[in-house]
């Protein structure tokens, strides 16, 4: 489980790039990365981009912490679990530096990027309700193997540590209430109960408990329509069950439903007749798909899924190749461009003859064109392509990019469609027949 945050730089990107590198955190700087800057200058490098910028804005550049749970995970995958995260964020768009800190209890990565892309020169627009950042987290975190917290309505905006506690205090309380609703004769009995048990009670306008090891209260009505007060009292004199909320509906083919091993339906009447209703349309949407893909038999359906699913992985090659040569790209026309724009000031420079003093005054330009040479010189570059023929090339692949998304968009909701296909049939098959005798002493014969 790894837990985010991000914050603006407003001011001491040095101070702050500084920090993140210290060799005595960063295992003497051997996890330390960067991308489209080195991370020696990258100061320097934001403040080019950031002289160039179109929209007006005082941030510099963005932190974003990645902590771990402690133990989890290794400081080599936590580093690549990092790197993944912000190329997914900066989407080879933005200079960032990535450093790994292993000095503390838990491992965490510590990610600046630079405030302006240095591809179109606009700002980055951090919205913190999307939670973006978050959700890519624990996609990485997922795929690499680890451990997430799936927040629920209402548990966003919190420290996870928080959430988690709430969240379980809330289900210790709505437990309590399922359980001795069944034994109490009214609600004062139960509030009775509850409060022998450990639960602290507070009367006024609503009722409020204390779960033991909780630190604030918790109001009935906020588990849910089942627990205010009034529908308690329906639900002890038996006027009123406990409801289940059904499955949003979808338009496409959904899961049929267990009932013989759902909680749920034991639980609720109401439910069980739902799914029952929901089984019946399920089935009926799986046997259209099957007619209207010419699927004739079994294993012509095991045969398709296997057969989607490495074209859905081919696309995510293609589309992860296609993402890799846009960021390459970008990297290069920069290198080409801040090359280019240093170059007077650098020729300058060698020809000065107090070398010393001519470098005092033009320091930054100098930097930069060298940083740019070392980088060219890296990337194998030894005769300058020309920048406006690059550019064109950059937004060719950029639509080619778009198309491969699109594609991949669709191969992706393919085979998810036919892995829900594949278990409803399973789930029909399994169903127990009726023997042909019992049917026939039924109808009399």
């Amino acid at each position: 489980m790894a837990v985010t945050k991000i914050k603006p730089i407003k001011s001491t990107l040095k101070k702050a790039l500084d920090y993140i590198q210290n060799p005595d955190k960063t295992d003497g700087k051997m996890l330390v990365s960067s991308f489209g800057c080195s991370y020696e200058t990258a100061d320097i490098e934001f403040g080019f981009t950031l002289s160039q910028a179109l929209d007006r804005g005082n941030n510099l550049a963005h932190h974003l912490i990645q902590s771990f749970e402690p133990g989890e995970v290794d400081y080599e995958k936590a580093h690549e679990i990092g790197k993944q995260l912000a190329d997914a964020v900066t989407k080879g768009q933005y200079e960032y530096v990535l450093t790994t800190h292993i000095d503390k209890g838990h491992i965490h990565n510590h990610i600046i990027f630079c405030a302006v892309n240095f591809v179109d020169y606009h700002k980055y627009v951090s919205n913190k309700r999307t939670y973006g950042i978050r959700n890519i987290s624990d996609r990485l975190c997922r795929e690499n193997g680890l451990s997430v917290l799936v927040p629920e309505k209402g548990g966003k905006g919190k420290n996870y540590a928080v959430y988690k506690k709430e969240k379980t205090a809330k289900a210790k309380l709505k437990l309590a209430v399922d359980t001795r609703i069944p034994q109490v004769s009214d609600f004062e009995e139960l509030l009775a109960r509850l409060q022998a048990e450990g639960f602290t009670i507070k009367r006024g306008k609503y009722v409020s408990c204390l779960v033991p090891g909780q630190e604030r209260f918790t109001r009935l009505k906020t588990l849910g329509a089942d627990y205010t007060e009034e529908a308690i009292r329906e639900r002890i004199e038996g006027k009123r069950t406990r409801t289940a909320k059904a499955p949003k509906t979808e338009r496409g083919v959904s899961l049929l439903i267990d009932i013989e091993n759902s909680i749920k339906a034991a639980q609720s009447r109401g439910y069980e007749q739902w799914a029952k209703i929901h089984n019946l349309k399920q089935a009926a949407k799986t046997m259209n798909f099957i007619t209207e893909h010419k699927i004739e038999q079994y294993t012509d359906l095991t045969a398709k899924i296997p057969e989607i699913q490495t074209d859905s992985e081919q696309a995510a090659d293609a589309l992860k190749s296609a993402e890799k040569r846009l960021a390459d790209m970008a990297v290069l026309i920069k290198n080409v461009s801040t090359f280019q724009k240093t170059k007077p000031a650098y020729d300058a420079y060698r020809k000065a003859r107090n070398k010393d003093s001519y470098r005092a005054a033009h320091e930054r330009e100098i930097i930069l064109h060298e940083a740019a040479a070392k980088a060219l010189k890296t990337a194998g570059v030894s005769k300058l392509p020309n920048v406006a023929a690059l550019q064109v090339d950059y937004e060719k692949l950029r639509e080619q990019k778009e198309a491969l998304y699109a594609d991949y968009g669709k191969l992706k909701k393919q085979v998810k469609e036919y892995d829900v296909i594949k278990q409803n049939i399973d789930s029909i098959l399994r169903q127990p027949r009726e023997p042909e005798r019992e049917k026939g002493k039924e109808r009399g014969e």
